[in-house]
């Protein structure tokens, strides 16, 4: 009996080496393989071996089994790599099971900052503001000069900006599109300008060498205080949420006069309450006007100048600025 094991096997390799096309490997599954066949019928006829011959009988078939299962799987994928390049045309790959389960399609999305962008510019585009842009490289005449920021100020000092050149520097505020606006713009003007900005802070988890900025600067005939107030308790209450608090705190910049920071006060998961400053604001100082040629006895106008960041880091609970820019998908993902 074991010798006929061997037989059988001997002759399964014989054959599969003639199977030269799939019809014929089906025909050597039939007669071997298949419920009636060889293998399957040397397999059940272990029990009929004498007691003493089951053990090796029984790891002769197995090892005659995986032999051949094993040539006939490889053969059976040739052939049908085979078929289907036949079928498709010289060159072509193996066709596609349609059968199998499709693979997950990931759709990317805009970056959080991105979204916080144009959820901004969305918002003051219903209030009526356009957009304006300008050059990251800026000189000392739009950043700080015809901002009313004198030599003695600290922001002129070369440790806290990237100088370029002598005369040229990385911008340290978007106020910079706010001259080169009223440069060319005769009055009213009303814009937004979002965009990056750079200054040398030791990096943590609320500083960063380069962030993001939204001016905004109203001039016209009559702006007011209450003209400011309004428009930023509509902008807080339209991107924080109607039942946000926020109030103005007396501060100072070079370029408004009265200035305020805008504080909004924030409630953690648990259920903590502080206020957190997002910018600054104030009428235009008349320095300013005269700077760029607008008539400071007709004309006022108001600005605000807000982080991007950090209006996205409170708006949707990020504890670390970081996490905005190391493209950690994780992360990302989730917004």
């Amino acid at each position: 009996m074991l010798q006929e094991f061997e037989k059988i096997g001997s002759e399964a390799l014989e054959v599969l080496k003639g199977a030269d096309s799939s019809a014929r490997l089906e025909e050597f599954r039939i007669a071997f393989l298949g419920g009636k066949g060889k293998i399957t019928q040397m397999l059940r006829g272990i029990g009929k071996l004498p007691a003493e011959q089951r053990r090796e009988g029984g790891r002769l078939a197995n090892k005659i089994k995986t032999e051949v299962t094993a040539v006939y799987d490889a053969l059976r994928e040739k052939l049908a790599e085979a078929d289907a390049n036949a079928g498709a045309g010289a060159g072509a790959k193996p066709l596609v099971d349609v059968t199998l389960p499709a693979a997950k399609v990931r759709f990317g999305r805009s970056h959080i900052i991105s979204q916080t962008i144009s959820e901004l510019l969305e918002i003051f585009g219903r209030m009526g503001f356009g957009i304006a842009y300008g050059p990251e490289a800026e000189d000392e005449w739009h950043n700080f000069v015809a901002l009313n920021i004198g030599p003695e100020h600290p922001a002129r000092d070369p440790r806290d900006n990237f100088d370029i050149d002598d005369t040229t520097l990385l911008r340290s505020q978007t106020s910079t599109i706010q001259i080169r606006v009223m440069e060319t713009t005769k009055p009213p003007i009303r814009v937004v300008a979002p965009g990056r900005v750079y200054r040398p802070d030791t990096v943590d988890a609320t500083h960063m060498f380069m962030f993001h900025q939204l001016e905004a600067l109203v001039v016209d005939e009559g702006v007011s205080m209450v003209d400011l107030k309004s428009s930023v308790n509509q902008f807080i209450h339209a991107f924080f949420g109607p039942d946000t608090k926020w109030r103005f705190r007396p501060s100072f910049f070079p370029f408004t006069e009265p200035s305020c920071e805008v504080d909004i006060l924030w409630v953690d998961k648990k259920g903590s309450e502080d206020w957190m400053e997002v910018g600054g604001c104030g009428m235009v100082d008349p320095n300013v006007f005269d700077a760029v040629g607008i008539d400071s006895e007709k004309y006022t106008g108001w600005a605000f100048g807000f982080g991007i960041e950090r209006l996205a880091m409170k708006k949707y609970g990020i504890t670390d600025i970081r996490l905005l820019f190391e493209n950690d998908l994780r992360f990302l993902s989730q917004f």
